[in-house]
């Protein structure tokens, strides 16, 4: 899932020379891959390579890198762990930042509160939250990626989303300011977070989430681990799980249509574009069967959208984020 999807946006973006790749290893050390596969770094297993990629597993790593990359005018883009993202064949142009090794202990505070890095696996927040029997968490269970990339993108479910239980989140400005911000300052919405204050939003930068606190609900453990087998039951059903993909591909269009339904109707499941498939199992996931290429899952994209257009004149946005040249 992406976690926070940045790019600076300036109108002459400077190239990864080698007196970049230079400054990159006075940073980072053996912590920077050049020319790095992004099929290796996502769930859909296809993608060309990074320029650079660098991992952080600090917040002052990640603060010096940034500054360093908006001094020397670099393009960045920060992920956690790839599951919500599909990255062209011709790969990405600049450095790709990796938080997904930013996590540590999982912190409960006297309010009950439930704190965690960016880079924490929603799984392990799922578990954490049953085994200390909280409520508010068991939407997530099964959603991949980490909690920075599940707020950034309202990651839920049916039965919830992450607006929902999100308290407060501490983000890396664009300015540098490492700041708290509460809920109420910012907007959720179907799959989005909306960043509206345009002093701290400088350049087209979207802010880094660091650390976030979850408001949850002290509960019976044993009546929430009964439910929570219920649900990863109904997704293990209903859901691919066995090849890459990248969950849900496309939006639903209303809370009333579902994207699945609409490609179903179309006669699209089961469809094959190159190594790429619409899932049998589940219509609005495309899965990579046979060593698909990004362009395999792009020409099923399109066919989806064209096809869903042309009978019910809606028009599909993807859910994944689509990156690269």
């Amino acid at each position: 899932m992406f976690i926070c999807w940045e790019r600076r946006c300036l109108k002459a973006l400077a190239r990864v020379d080698e007196q970049c790749r230079q400054w990159l290893h006075s940073v980072l050390g053996d912590r920077v891959f050049f020319d790095e596969p992004m099929a290796r770094h996502t769930s859909f297993r296809v993608g060309g390579p990074a320029d650079a990629f660098a991992i952080a597993d600090d917040v002052e790593v990640i603060v010096n890198l940034i500054k360093g990359l908006q001094q020397r005018n670099l393009p960045f883009w920060v992920i956690g762990r790839g599951t919500n993202l599909l990255v062209k064949d011709a790969g990405i142009r600049g450095v790709v930042i990796v938080l997904k090794k930013m996590f540590g202990n999982i912190t409960v505070k006297s309010d009950n509160t439930v704190k965690a890095m960016a880079g924490t696996p929603m799984s392990r927040l799922c578990r954490f939250a049953l085994r200390n029997g909280f409520a508010g968490m068991n939407f997530a269970l099964g959603i991949p990626g980490t909690v920075g990339g599940a707020i950034i993108t309202n990651a839920g479910t049916a039965i919830g989303d992450m607006g929902n239980v999100l308290c407060e989140a501490k983000f890396l400005l664009p300015s540098g300011e490492i700041k708290k911000i509460a809920k109420e300052k910012l907007s959720f919405s179907y799959r989005q977070m909306h960043w509206d204050n345009k002093s701290e939003n400088q350049g087209g930068s979207f802010p880094v989430i660091l650390e976030a606190a979850f408001s949850l609900i002290p509960d019976d453990p044993v009546k929430l681990k009964k439910e929570a087998m219920k649900i990863v039951k109904w997704r293990k059903k209903s859901q691919p799980g066995r090849l890459p993909s990248a969950g849900c591909f496309f939006k639903n269009p209303d809370p009333e249509t579902s994207a699945g339904q609409l490609i179903d109707i179309v006669g699209l499941k089961g469809k094959n574009y190159g190594g790429a498939e619409i899932s049998q199992k589940h219509a609005n996931f495309i899965v990579n069967k046979n060593n698909a290429s990004a362009a395999d899952i792009l020409g099923l994209k399109e066919m989806v959208q064209e096809r869903v257009w042309k009978k019910f004149h809606i028009s599909l946005e993807p859910e994944v984020r689509i990156v690269g040249d």
